[in-house]
């Protein structure tokens, strides 16, 4: 099992309240884009399917580049205030 860095090796990592604030700016701004860029492609297809795309594109985005670029540049930015 690959092991799991903190966000913030330095300082106080980010409350939950402010993960969550992070995420749903991440997952917001990914699904604008994605309507933006790919819905004219989707516009025939049900709604079902549609969705399936949309949340194929956002999810792996935020979890997997999104969210840890967000903490590492929150982390940044505490580090450099400090």
């Amino acid at each position: 099992m690959p092991s799991v860095r903190p966000p913030c090796p330095s300082v106080a990592a980010p409350s939950i309240h402010l993960r969550a604030v992070f995420t749903w700016l991440a997952v917001y701004l990914m699904i604008m884009t994605t309507q933006l860029l790919l819905g004219p492609l989707l516009g025939s297809l049900t709604l079902p399917i549609r969705t399936l795309v949309v949340t194929g594109v956002v999810v792996p985005t935020v979890v997997y580049a999104l969210v840890p670029a967000i903490l590492r540049t929150y982390c940044a930015l505490r580090r450099h205030a400090r």
